[in-house]
């Protein structure tokens, strides 16, 4: 099925504007966008470039700083705005499709370029990273960047490719850290045995040379962050690698908790990323022929080096991570690439004209249902779990009175109040509340707004009430007094 370049200029331009479109109305759901983004507000602020702070004095370990660095130098750029904090992982993002585009039309052609090209633009977890502030899609980038020259470099030796391996490895280590090192691995060396080709694509890469310029690039900040911040080597290391993956219930994570699931989750997970390309890459792979049968398919397949290194780059992140139940589904974005540049081909290669309009039917949900809930975050934002707008109700009327979250204080909050929002616990709430003449402003679980200032003398006034948290004005009791 032949598409036009002009037909994948129209489509990127109209996917991307969607993801752009709709980046700019979502407010920071919590909890990891606004967490992530309260980070990267924080090293704007202080010009700290070496240590991510989660909160002022205490240092975050969980992630190297590359994502937030780009964020950090976004917010400099274009101010403070969920646009400017997301903008870094859009790009990110667009070097992904351009290496999946470089890829594709090296291996198979330019049409299985463009269709590969478009099939990730429009699959749930790529779309859907390409306008989250995350780590996750600078991961995907260097893999991508690794995967792609490994597999191109014997045959096209530029240092592009050749150097690049390395450099998708730095770029690794500086978002997530050796978990780069271990997914790459995990896909290039069973494919190598299998293969018995070893030699050929190892001996294509700069081996000294590119090991230095990976620890030219990655070391010097692991050190600088072990000197400044001690105990982060332990932490980020042992806990965040080891401990992470082997305990489901780890209780050692210091900035929120574990994300227990099942063992094997990470399989539904890659399912519902490739939404909706995935289940036709694996339809259309496995669907009956008459002249070709599914055992014949496969033994040719296996024999194929290209087929089996994109089969493996797509499972070895999932088999990896079926061994944890410590998981998110952002963690199978690595893989998806593969799978896009596999159903690309099959694409290419359709010349009826059904699937023609099936696989334009199917880039349409994706970017629609950003566009419905971007537009849904401006009529009714209440229904997001986000205090965006309880923070700006409190702000247009406070001045210089204090704002308090009691009992719990969300990320959102965090990052909204530019870290002004303070946390009080329910037993410590007299020791903040207004003396004479004096007005502050609490944020309430809204189950408990009633009950919680029952008893207080002065004037309470419901301000706002957000999904959570009722808003409240409270003024002292002398103020009560004071009125006519």
């Amino acid at each position: 099925m032949r598409l036009t370049s002009r037909g994948l200029l129209l489509g990127l331009t109209a996917i991307l504007a969607a993801r752009l479109f709709a980046m700019a109305l979502m407010p920071f759901v919590d909890t990891s966008e606004p967490r992530y983004a309260e980070i990267a507000r924080l090293m704007a602020a202080s010009g700290d470039w070496t240590t991510p702070w989660f909160e002022p004095g205490v240092p975050f370990w969980g992630k190297p700083p590359l994502a937030f660095w780009a964020q950090a130098l976004s917010i400099r750029l274009f101010g403070l705005s969920e646009f400017a904090v997301r903008l870094p992982s859009w790009l990110v993002m667009l070097g992904v499709l351009a290496l999946v585009h470089a890829c594709g039309r090296r291996l198979h052609g330019e049409q299985a370029a463009r269709w590969a090209t478009l099939i990730f633009a429009t699959m749930l977890l790529p779309f859907a990273s390409a306008g989250a502030v995350l780590t996750d899609p600078f991961l995907a980038l260097g893999m991508t960047l690794s995967m792609v020259s490994f597999l191109l470099a014997p045959a096209d030796p530029r240092p592009l490719w050749r150097y690049g391996f390395f450099v998708g490895l730095a770029i690794g280590l500086l978002a997530k850290g050796p978990l780069a090192l271990v997914l790459v691995a995990g896909a290039a060396v069973p494919w190598m045995l299998w293969h018995r080709n070893a030699r050929t694509y190892l001996r294509a890469l700069p081996w000294a040379g590119g090991t230095a310029l990976m620890l030219m690039l990655a070391l010097p900040w692991y050190i600088a962050a072990e000197i400044k911040t001690p105990g982060f080597f332990q932490y980020f290391i042992v806990g965040e690698h080891i401990l992470r993956f082997v305990d489901p219930g780890w209780e050692g994570d210091r900035y929120g908790s574990a994300h227990q699931r099942p063992y094997g989750s990470i399989w539904l997970d890659w399912l519902l990323a490739t939404l909706p390309w995935g289940a036709a890459w694996l339809g259309m792979t496995l669907w009956p022929r008459k002249h070709a049968p599914l055992r014949q398919r496969v033994a040719t397949a296996m024999r194929d080096p290209v087929q089996t290194y994109l089969l493996a780059w797509a499972l070895a992140t999932p088999a990896f991570f079926t061994l944890s139940g410590n998981i998110l589904w952002t963690y199978v974005l690595p893989a998806l690439p593969p799978v896009a540049l596999a159903t690309g081909l099959l694409a290419s290669r359709w010349q009826s004209v059904r699937p023609r309009r099936l696989a334009a039917a199917a880039m349409l949900p994706v970017p629609a249902a950003a566009l419905a809930l971007g537009a849904l975050a401006w009529v009714e934002p209440t229904i997001y779990k986000t205090e965006k707008q309880l923070v700006q109700q409190a702000d247009a009327m406070r001045g210089n009175d204090p704002l308090y979250f009691v009992g719990s204080r969300p990320f959102s909050a965090r990052y909204y109040s530019r870290g002004e929002a303070g946390l009080v616990s329910r037993q410590a709430l007299d020791g903040v509340l207004p003396k004479a003449g004096q007005t502050i402003f609490l944020a309430v679980a809204k189950n408990r707004a009633t009950e919680v200032l029952a008893a207080w003398p002065g004037i309470v006034t419901p301000v706002y009430v957000s999904r959570r948290y009722a808003l409240l004005k409270v003024d002292s009791a002398a103020a009560k007094g004071a009125a006519p």
